[in-house]
């Protein structure tokens, strides 16, 4: 007789969703939110895998690095228990494949969490709340607390839900590759939305001057020659803004300058580039954040950076 099909039920999905409230549980600066992702899957892991090593094995693919915004992460645990579900059913689901789609799926939908809730829907219930509060009226701060959490944990369950659904349909055809598919997708998705943040999100200066032009007059702001008080600083504004003049007589030219003309963001990218071939080498993410602190430290004292 063979065997029937593990399902996880309604009662094991809700599990999942009550424990990702508290995804940020244990945040750490080297996987971010990967304690709390593991600690959400953990009655899906045991409802699908019975021997102690499948168990082990599955909270520890799942202790891999993951960040996104706290609640869009709920889709892409939808997807992730389906994937788990058939994994446990014989169907040939790797861990790159799970981990590639929850790293694909975690970079867009972070950018969509934040201007949507902490932007837009918090300040709006809190403004709300504010309004009835300085009135007098003690609905303010209960309205509040009641709409904002029934509003976020009906988005969280529901779209876990769709994610659930949409992921157990990758994985009817494995004979067409839509599994592969979906994970080369997502996977290439993932990194152009990290690629476009390094220009953002790291940045170096070089310091160094590389040379020191004296502007002719009329290029640059006279202090000794605006009006007293406001009516100066309004003058030094318009010059500024409106005619572009420097503030001081001198163009001072930067080693940062001149790597900014070439290529802007080249040292950043260069940097990213480092820590991605170090982590390739299996150096610890401590150990390369530790480095850059220092580096930085001492860049900065011998005037580098």
């Amino acid at each position: 007789m063979a065997e029937s099909r593990i399902k996880l039920s309604k009662k094991d999905r809700l599990a999942v969703a009550w424990r990702s409230t508290f995804l940020q549980g244990s945040w750490n600066y080297e996987r971010m939110q990967n304690g709390g992702w593991c600690f959400s899957m953990i009655p899906a892991i045991k409802k699908l895998y019975k021997t102690k090593e499948d168990r082990a094995a599955a909270l520890k693919r799942h202790l891999e690095f993951f960040n996104t915004h706290p609640y869009v992460a709920s889709p892409i645990l939808g997807v992730t228990l389906a994937l788990e579900e058939d994994r446990a059913n014989g169907t040939k689901v790797d861990d790159a494949a799970i981990q590639g789609v929850k790293v694909g799926m975690m970079g867009p939908l972070a950018g969509v969490g934040d201007p949507v809730f902490w932007f837009t829907l918090r300040p709006m219930l809190g403004a709300l709340g504010a309004s009835l509060a300085m009135g007098g009226n003690i609905l303010g701060p209960i309205i509040f607390f009641v709409a904002w959490n029934l509003i976020r944990w009906a988005f969280m369950w529901y779209t876990q839900e769709f994610g659930y659904s949409a992921g157990s349909k990758i994985t009817d055809d494995m004979s067409g590759g839509m599994l592969q598919y979906v994970t080369s997708l997502a996977s290439i998705m993932g990194m152009f939305v990290l690629g476009g943040l390094i220009e953002r999100w790291v940045t170096i200066n070089f310091v160094p001057k590389v040379s020191t032009v004296k502007l002719q007059e009329g290029a640059y702001i006279e202090w000794d020659k605006l009006p007293k008080g406001a009516e100066g600083i309004k003058q030094a504004l318009i010059d500024y803004n409106d005619k572009g003049l420097s503030l001081t007589s001198e163009k001072v030219t930067t080693l940062q300058d001149n790597l900014n003309s070439l290529i802007p963001g080249l040292a950043a990218l260069l940097l990213t580039f480092l820590c991605m071939w170090l982590l390739k080498k299996k150096v610890s993410p401590i150990i390369i954040i530790v480095a850059i602190f220092i580096v930085g430290i001492l860049g900065h004292v011998v005037g580098l950076l």
